[in-house]
């Protein structure tokens, strides 16, 4: 048998090689041209962003393009005016002053003291929030009343505020130095004098918080010093053993929620 199949492929091998090469090109040919004519697949449209400055066509374009640069820099500036006009300066630093007279050097962090001062301004600064949102916001975006009187109005409130809290002997030294003539009532104040004697005025009361929070800490510092120099501890420092003790003393008289209601009246006394 293997004979005879040796035989025939001897024989007819030409051909069937021809047959199966035929056959082969037969189905190539085709496929590679289909592929070649098959569409190409749909591509992702990425998006264009062109930027670019065009002659004005109108004076509305003009207006436009400068109220959108004027919101763009009072964005800018919005961290430095929440820390001027508003009570953040005198609860911020308040706080550092209690973190500080207790010793403990990063602890609460800087990331909890300024989260915490960022609420309780808000919370301080809610009944004039909800003024100017009454009073300003709404009817602005109602298109009710125009940008300037929107402005106007949003400010009245928060200078009434400023004058509250500030002190007119501060308001008197920057009148002094800038020459200007004394005002006869306080709408007559410029907000450029205000908003610096207002900052110098939190200041201030800030640091009075602060030094009547200083006065029982040190207390506890004179005291565990005064012990361990009649123990004859001199090697240990007093910060080390006094520290655990002001935590404790601070806990127990819930410290914070004197801070905090403190920091309150200060305000609305």
């Amino acid at each position: 048998m293997r004979e005879v199949i040796k035989q025939l492929w001897a024989r007819h091998s030409p051909v069937l090689l021809c047959a199966a090469f035929a056959v082969f090109m037969m189905w190539i040919v085709p496929a590679i041209a289909t592929a070649q004519t098959a569409p190409a697949a749909p591509t992702v449209p990425i998006p264009q962003v062109n930027i670019g400055v065009e002659q004005a066509k109108n004076p509305q374009q003009v207006v436009g393009a400068l109220q959108i640069l004027l919101l763009l820099t009072v964005l800018a500036l919005a961290p430095t005016l929440l820390v001027m006009v508003t009570s953040f300066t005198r609860i911020i630093v308040v706080l550092s002053f209690v973190r500080t007279a207790m010793g403990t050097q990063s602890v609460p962090p800087n990331q909890v003291l300024v989260g915490l001062a960022l609420l309780l301004t808000f919370f301080v600064m809610n009944p004039v929030i909800r003024d100017v949102n009454t009073n300003a916001v709404q009817p602005y975006l109602k298109n009710q009343i125009t940008q300037s009187v929107a402005l106007d109005r949003a400010a009245t409130p928060l200078r009434a505020f400023m004058f509250k809290q500030t002190r007119e002997k501060d308001i008197q030294l920057f009148y002094s130095i800038s020459k200007e003539p004394r005002p006869a009532a306080q709408k007559d104040v410029p907000t450029y004098l205000l908003i610096p004697a207002f900052v110098l005025s939190e200041l201030k009361t800030s640091f009075e918080i602060g030094f009547a929070i200083y006065i029982p800490f040190i207390v506890i510092d004179m005291v565990i010093a005064s012990i361990l120099l009649s123990m004859g501890m001199m090697m240990i420092p007093p910060v080390i053993i006094s520290l655990p003790f002001k935590i404790l003393i601070f806990i127990l008289v819930d410290g914070w929620d004197l801070t905090v209601s403190a920091l309150f009246q200060s305000f609305h006394p």
